[in-house]
């Protein structure tokens, strides 16, 4: 005999329902690959720059926080009594950032090669901006020039940075709105 109505529905809930469960296993490998190749870059960024002492520079930039004076204003920040003497620490910090980006962009085209959701894609490219901004900044700001005005000018720019990968998200998600209407 011909199938209920109600059996037809059924049947249509359980095929939503396991296409549902298969995008999360899908997104849950992603992030788990994504994850697993964040620890690979950093033990790799760790034994390139172990031999030049970043472990050290890392203990001496933590203990090394005073209250500064930011300049052309009345108030304090931490900041380094001597930021240029952590260019081995900036230098890894900058490999980490540059990295990072472009390992989100290969997490991006995975995305969009398994059709990931507008979300997802909006969020990893807001990464990207983020990532590589940051690493822009960190050459720029602490690596080339390190005196105690550009250190505040760095996190001025990480702030903005900020700023525009939430506007590159932003972006995305309207413009993919605007592609389904």
């Amino acid at each position: 005999m011909f199938p209920s109505i109600h059996n037809r529905i059924a049947w249509g809930e359980i095929r939503l329902n396991m296409q549902a469960l298969a995008e999360k296993k899908k997104e849950s490998l992603v992030s788990a690959v994504y994850i697993g190749l964040i620890f690979i870059l950093l033990a790799l960024i760790c034994v390139i720059n172990f031999p030049h002492g970043v472990l050290k520079s890392f203990l001496n930039f933590i203990n090394s926080f005073v209250l500064t004076q930011v300049p052309g204003t009345s108030f304090s920040l931490p900041a380094p009594v001597h930021p240029a003497s952590y260019l081995v620490l900036y230098t890894s910090i900058f490999e980490f950032s540059l990295g990072l980006g472009i390992l989100e962009i290969a997490i991006l085209a995975i995305r969009i090669r398994l059709h990931s959701s507008l979300p997802r894609k909006a969020e990893t490219i807001e990464n990207i901006v983020f990532a590589l901004g940051t690493g822009y900044l960190v050459i720029t700001y602490l690596v080339d020039m390190t005196i105690m005005s550009e250190w505040f000018v760095f996190w001025a720019g990480v702030v903005l940075i900020t700023g525009l990968a939430l506007v590159a998200r932003s972006f995305v998600l309207i413009a993919g709105q605007r592609s389904q209407v």
